[in-house]
């Protein structure tokens, strides 16, 4: 509806940002961020140097926007997978298995989209503030899984860390509370009566198990796009797949059946 009720000076404009961010995806995937080059995009689309920059104003502007593209896109992946594996019986440990391989195959089939995500991608740049919210989205679904956990020994300190963050940041108590509400309510009942244990945990526990999650997604799924797995004997699933059984296990997760790795 938006989009229809554009005019005709709108909707070549966006029509023109979204050609000239196709290409530039194009030009990352053959180069990586080094290949980026607003001027062969120009002559590609047989611009002015000095035209294309009415729609972006320079190569940072450019990645600004492709990098929001990719975490929407990918955040968008990661609704869709909890959404499917939340109908049924599958249990949280299972669901844990749905969601780390949604992430891999959406890196898998967007790779150079994925790599934007994952660190400067050219040197000198940095990202916008707002990439922030949009990362948190990403990891989101991870939230409500760990909340039902009950951590043992191994992860203990990052609980006390995530405990201790939830309660200086509003704006990471608000993330909790978004996609694991009923975690974050347990949390603010508790300390309104000044109950302690298990009520004010649960919060800490999500972030915990999200924060962590992450960093074993983006070490296993960062390695199989590089390349780094090549010639060696393991699939990259498979690995994804122990790394989040090992997880589950570090936070009491309830089993259920895992979802089959590719």
């Amino acid at each position: 509806m938006e989009r229809a009720q554009q005019g005709p000076r709108a909707r070549y404009r966006e029509q023109t940002r979204a050609e000239i961010k196709d290409l530039a995806l194009r030009q990352l995937a053959e180069g990586g961020g080094t290949a980026l080059a607003l001027t062969r995009i120009a002559k590609e689309m047989g611009l002015s140097g000095p035209a294309l920059y009415r729609y972006f104003t320079g190569r940072d502007d450019l990645l600004n926007a492709l990098i929001r593209d990719a975490y929407d896109d990918a955040a968008a992946a990661m609704a869709r997978a909890a959404a499917r594996s939340a109908k049924g019986s599958r249990g949280v440990r299972a669901r844990l298995h749905d969601l780390a391989e949604a992430y891999r195959a959406w890196a898998i089939a967007e790779p150079h989209r994925y790599l934007l995500l994952q660190g400067a991608p050219v040197p000198g740049y940095v990202a916008p503030p707002d990439t922030l919210e949009r990362a948190r989205a990403v990891l989101g679904p991870f939230l409500p899984l760990f909340a039902t956990g009950n951590p043992g020994p191994a992860v203990a300190a990052t609980v006390d860390e995530m405990t201790a963050w939830l309660t200086a940041e509003e704006s990471v108590r608000a993330w909790v509370a978004q996609y694991a509400p009923e975690a974050a309510e347990a949390t603010e009942a508790a300390e309104a009566t000044g109950a302690g244990g298990a009520a004010t945990a649960a919060a800490a526990h999500a972030l915990a198990g999200a924060v962590l999650a992450w960093a074993q997604l983006h070490g296993s799924v960062s390695l199989e796009v590089a390349g780094q797995f090549a010639g060696m004997a393991h699939r990259g699933g498979t690995l994804l797949g122990a790394q989040m059984e090992l997880l589950a296990d570090a936070f009491g997760l309830e089993r259920g059946r895992k979802s089959r790795t590719r």
